[in-house]
């Protein structure tokens, strides 16, 4: 499933630090160690600086099943991050002359409400109106793992019709950049596969990024996990139907390697460079501005099935990050926080995941549902022997860890829960606000 991620973005204060070419990489391996021991992170981080390698960290297994072990190698679905690759290829289109931003997307797909208003520049930026193919959750999940022909999945865009105006607003869809891709394939007269070869991949010598097809472990190729309480595998999304919205596979070198190419204008004119970072609503044209600190960086994330994935590049100090992941059970944006802050010398801890175990008898006096005046929704507290379980309206059920001193926590999410059983209270803490609740 390709999810609607927001970009790594961290609101935090501004505070003018400079660069250090010779970060603390010992504490940054104690870092990952951390992750390793506690089972929070499978998967591979990179960093570069003027296009020099500089850091580069693997944790854990491509295949769990027959334990073969990742290595800098092993190469990740990387989801939505294959949108920058599909703007990229519509910029190399422009630069050649064979489309325009401007242009409608009449021609190429008639069937599509608003084709005659709706233009290639409202589909990179999203600002189209056309709904995302997986908004539809529970339906999604029917059917992602079969192939889909064009024909099949250009009906069912077609068929959802428009949510807005084009250009009214910014609301991501993975449709505009599925759409992006067959018009590619219909420009060059080529696959999307090739295309991504001719025009990126060879060009920067990218030896692990290709569009993914079904995964293949002999070729170094990471299948996907879910955590709950050991690692489960997770389905596979049939790569032709999200093709360029997220179907690409990479490591972080390669990433690391595409992002300082690409910022460092070698991959498309200047014109169409300033043309992608410029944002309008809340996207930039297959990318997004990250902003860490006083440093303004950009990039992508994405995610699908089981991976999960982010690159960025900030221009001060010419660096580029990038981490791919095939297992989380920790919060991934944490991870890169960690690591821009050892990069650029800032302070960051080596978190600490040791629980408290708790008695099923310990756990009754939290158990029952709780409500907020500030925000709609309700919160489900439940218990599966000694673990404590939070659901949340309308949410998946969410396995906590105790901190001890009635707090509980989900860690892939930053969520903390802290109650106050006497006054029949709970305080839900995340992303630096807190919301207090009552039990009903």
């Amino acid at each position: 499933m390709i999810k609607k991620l927001t970009l790594l973005t961290f609101l935090i204060t501004l505070v003018h630090f400079s660069f250090s070419q010779s970060f603390d990489k010992t504490k940054l391996d104690a870092y990952f160690d951390t992750l390793g021991k506690y089972n929070k992170f499978m998967g591979s981080v990179a960093i570069a600086q003027n296009g020099n390698l500089i850091y580069n960290r693997t944790l854990g297994f491509a295949g769990i099943e027959h334990k073969q072990k990742a290595n800098e190698n092993t190469k990740y679905r990387i989801g939505s991050i294959s949108k920058t690759f599909t703007a990229v290829l519509i910029f190399k289109a422009i630069d050649e002359k064979k489309i325009s931003l401007d242009q409608t997307i009449q021609k190429f797909f008639p069937e599509i409400k608003n084709a005659g208003k709706i233009t290639i520049s409202n589909l990179l930026y999203h600002r189209s109106g056309i709904p995302d193919f997986t908004d539809d959750k529970e339906e999604f999940l029917k059917w992602h793992t079969q192939p889909k022909t064009e024909k099949e999945m250009i009906a069912m865009i077609s068929k959802g019709g428009i949510d807005f105006e084009p250009d009214t607003k910014s609301d991501y869809s993975n449709s505009n950049y599925l759409l992006l891709s067959y018009m590619l394939e219909k420009t060059f007269k080529m696959p999307y596969a090739q295309i991504l070869d001719k025009y990126i991949v060879k060009p920067l010598a990218l030896k692990n990024t290709f569009l993914g097809k079904k995964i293949n472990s002999k070729n170094n190729e990471a299948s996907s996990y879910r955590f709950e309480r050991n690692w489960k595998l997770e389905d596979e999304t049939d790569i032709s139907i999200p093709l360029g919205s997220g179907g690409i596979v990479s490591t972080p070198i390669d990433l690391v390697k595409f992002g300082t190419a690409l910022f460092g204008g070698k991959v498309i004119s200047q014109k169409s460079l300033a043309q992608m970072k410029t944002v309008n609503g809340k996207y930039g044209m297959g990318i997004s501005a990250i902003p860490f600190y006083d440093k303004a960086g950009f990039g992508h994330s994405g995610s699908i099935d089981g991976f999960s994935a982010t690159f960025s590049y900030f221009s001060d100090g010419n660096i580029a990050y990038a981490l791919t992941c095939n297992g989380s059970n920790f919060n991934n944006n944490i991870i890169s926080l960690a690591v821009l802050s050892a990069v650029f010398n800032k302070n960051y801890s080596i978190p600490d995941f040791k629980t408290i175990e708790q008695s099923t008898t310990d756990l009754n006096k939290y158990l029952g549902t709780f409500a907020s005046a500030a925000i709609p929704i309700k919160i489900t507290i439940t218990k599966d022997n000694t673990t404590l379980i939070a659901q949340a309206t309308g949410q998946p059920a969410l396995r906590l860890t105790s901190n001890g001193n009635h707090e509980f926590k989900f860690e892939e999410a930053g969520i903390v829960l802290s109650f106050n059983p006497t006054e029949n209270q709970m305080t839900l803490k995340q992303g630096g606000k807190e919301f207090k609740f009552t039990k009903e």
